[in-house]
């Protein structure tokens, strides 16, 4: 990626769509409502031949102070310092407002340059918005549709345009860049993709967190980074959709990944809550290690069990962040409470790992990171068939298979068959009959044996004879 471009506009008038257009994914979260979009999000875009990074912003509005459209409107001065250019966009449909004249009177004075585009331009009604936004003195305008894909031909001539000002030649260098600190969301990821992050250590830890909304999800990732790249405050819910940054801790690479927070599913009535905590549950299916961030001023509540639970359903590495502590009192007690319900609501992944942390000011990050790393160890764990079955023997001897209807149930082989969560196939005679309690015994003992606190375990039982016996 040679250049960058940060889209600019009031709430509302079409950033996001256009965004994920000239991404090819729906990233951006995109609906009616105005101002679905606070942080700042950017990703690799292409238009034509040319190969860009580009930025979605927050709707700008004439807020001033410590409001939150005012802080939201920070991070869009932020995509304006970083980006190479501009385009502005407004809604041909509603015309040229008070705040788009006042908006573009700052980005005429700026010393980049600004692409004009007119957005919701298809049909008669957005003409005269069209010959209104000469008005704005920006130059002509491009008439767009970011929703149907119309005029993306004349926004690559003004492309061309804006790069022969700058000097700048989009196809010198043809290698496409990975610079830190960029957002990496690139949707799912494909059975190959997983295939290869297995063989190849040197790819990224992908990291989420999640937790209940003002937990302090944004406020962690910005101390992690050491800036305000995440827009946070004393409101609960600021963020809305999944935003990732590249990032290196101690010379590896990393990819983290802020979420919306996410209520008990009782409590979540619009539809734009509803998108959120879907783009969360959509960042946990490819992260591989997931911090819980649980506020400690608050009492530990079914929604953050809800929450570990559906982690160790998709079979992530879990760690627990207890942000906060420092304003507790009674830090045992606390500390104690949160194990003890996840010992008994989360029995099968005894050990999870509870760090007290506080992500304003950076306590017991040092201990937060290794914690991650150790997780993300345990998640790639593998263990020789040979140690598997010694294991599987002495256990059996210890304590044998019980049996059902009188006949005796025989476990003849072990294996690991995948990392990633750590898995196992136990080939035995009679699997459907195995009581789901021996299963738990088994998987304890192995948690236990080989050292896997807090990460998800997996036993599979299968029918078949030991492959390696003969005849």
């Amino acid at each position: 990626m040679t250049f960058t471009v940060a889209i600019i506009g009031r709430p509302n008038v079409g950033k996001s769509t256009l965004f994920n257009r000239l991404v090819g994914k729906r990233l951006a979260l995109v609906d009616d409502t105005p101002g679905v979009t606070r942080d700042r999000r950017d990703a690799k875009a292409s238009l034509g031949e040319l190969k860009f990074r580009i930025i979605d912003t927050a709707g700008l509005e004439d807020e001033t102070g410590d409001s939150l459209s005012a802080r939201m409107r920070k991070q869009t001065e932020l995509a304006i310092e970083e980006a190479d250019f501009s385009m502005f966009m407004i809604d041909a449909r509603a015309g040229v407002t008070p705040l788009d004249k006042h908006f573009a009177d700052i980005l005429r004075r700026n010393k980049k340059p600004t692409i004009l585009v007119a957005n919701k331009s298809e049909g008669k009604a957005g003409e005269s918005g069209l010959y209104e936004s000469y008005t704005l003195g920006l130059g002509d305008p491009v008439p767009l549709s970011a929703e149907h894909g119309e005029g993306l031909a004349d926004l690559s001539d003004a492309f061309d345009e804006a790069l022969r000002e700058l000097g700048i030649d989009p196809f010198a260098n043809p290698e496409e860049e990975v610079t830190a600190k960029s957002v990496i969301i690139e949707g799912e990821v494909s059975e190959e993709d997983e295939l290869l992050s297995e063989q190849d250590d040197g790819l990224p830890m992908q990291i989420a967190i999640v937790g209940r909304p003002n937990a302090g999800k944004s406020t962690l990732i910005n101390k992690i980074l050491g800036e305000d790249r995440m827009l946070t405050g004393p409101e609960a819910g600021i963020t809305r959709d999944s935003i990732g940054v590249n990032y290196t801790y101690e010379g590896r690479e990393l990819r983290i990944f802020d979420t919306a927070g996410m209520r008990r599913k009782s409590r979540v009535q619009e539809k734009l809550e509803k998108l959120s905590v879907a783009d969360t549950i959509r960042a946990l299916n490819f992260a591989e290690i997931v911090i819980l961030m649980v506020d400690a001023t608050q009492p530990f509540e079914k929604q953050d069990l809800s929450i570990a639970s559906l982690i160790v359903q998709e079979g992530r590495g879990l760690v627990i962040g207890l942000n906060k502590y420092d304003l507790l009192e009674n830090r045992q007690e606390v500390m104690k409470d949160i194990a003890h319900k996840l010992e008994h609501s989360l029995p099968q992944i005894k050990g999870i790992p509870i760090v007290p942390i506080s992500a304003l000011t950076g306590r017991g990050l040092d201990r937060l990171m290794p914690q991650v790393f150790e997780a993300y160890k345990l998640w790639n764990k593998r263990i020789s068939t040979a140690k598997l079955n010694k294991w599987l023997a002495e256990t059996l001897q210890y304590h044998p298979a019980p049996s059902v209807k009188g006949r005796r149930t025989k476990m003849r082989y072990m294996t690991q068959v995948k990392t990633r969560p750590p898995t196992f196939a136990i080939f035995c005679n009679r699997p459907n009959d195995l009581a789901d309690s021996y299963t738990r015994y088994l998987l304890n003992e192995l948690r236990y044996d080989f050292d896997m606190p807090g990460v998800p375990i997996r036993i599979m039982l299968r029918k078949g004879d030991n492959p390696y016996k003969k005849d």
